[in-house]
């Protein structure tokens, strides 16, 4: 059974913490956190540790924190020659510091602490600095996902930037459309059929083919009748914006 050290608390950790934890294949051997308490919960507390001087050897140490502590972490290592891994979607493998094995275990998954994620669905992107290592990364990956797939950085950063626009973009419409509704005495509820279908649809048509609406029709009138029903500017700039993204593509 191989062994996985965390290092971190966050929504990334703590989703990959229950992964291990759920799989017969790996052994979560410690998870290094700052406080106790954001973990204690979820795992036999014998297994947290808040010191880098009590960290056991593994074979895989993941480190997810934030990317500006990437580095940080990394230099905290009290070891050399182990294969450590971070988690983030745009820091390059030489983020981290080189006295040992560097590589990227990155989910490719919007995570929230009250949410459950079967983990075996999320893609997993992998890079490391040797084949060996590689290998050895496919191998654990493939314990708790059935979509492990290899990812270079430049790959890892464009495909950060598009998750970024289908899902943190997209999340902020349904905010701004939520608003909309609450204005006009609407439950956002109604939605919600509409926004499941317009999500199903990429599964069977490419995004520029399930494109609908009066933008991609040319249809100004409607156009201009929603611009002048929209008195909130922030809100009138952005459908203007993507109106004329959708037509500039069509």
């Amino acid at each position: 059974m191989k062994k996985v050290t965390i290092i971190g608390s966050g929504n990334v950790a703590q989703h990959l913490l229950k992964a291990i934890l759920h799989s017969s294949e790996l052994h979560l051997q410690q998870i290094l956190v700052r406080k106790i308490e954001s973990v204690e919960n979820l795992i036999d507390p014998t297994k947290i540790i808040i010191n880098y001087g009590d960290l056991l050897e593994s074979d895989l140490y993941i480190i997810a924190v934030s990317d500006s502590a990437i580095r940080e972490v990394s230099l905290n290592l009290p070891f050399s020659n182990r294969l450590v891994a971070h988690t983030s979607g745009t820091m390059p493998l030489d983020s981290m510091s080189e006295k040992n094995r560097r590589a990227v275990f990155y989910p490719l998954q919007t995570f929230s602490k009250t949410k459950s994620v079967d983990f075996k669905k999320v893609p997993l992107c992998l890079e490391a600095e040797n084949l060996n290592d590689l290998e050895e990364l496919k191998a654990l990956g493939s314990f708790i996902s059935n979509n492990v797939n290899l990812i270079n950085s430049q790959q890892r950063k464009s495909l950060h930037v598009a998750a970024v626009f289908v899902s943190n973009f997209a999340n902020h419409l349904y905010t701004i459309g939520e608003e909309i509704c609450k204005e006009n005495n609407i439950s956002f509820e109604i939605l919600k059929p509409l926004i499941k279908e317009t999500a199903e649809k990429i599964f069977y048509l490419d995004p520029k083919h399930a494109q609908t609406g009066p933008a991609i029709r040319g249809d100004q009138n409607t156009i201009d009748a929603h611009l002048n029903f929209l008195k909130n500017s922030e809100y009138n700039k952005i459908y203007k914006l993507l109106t004329e993204s959708i037509q500039h593509d069509r």
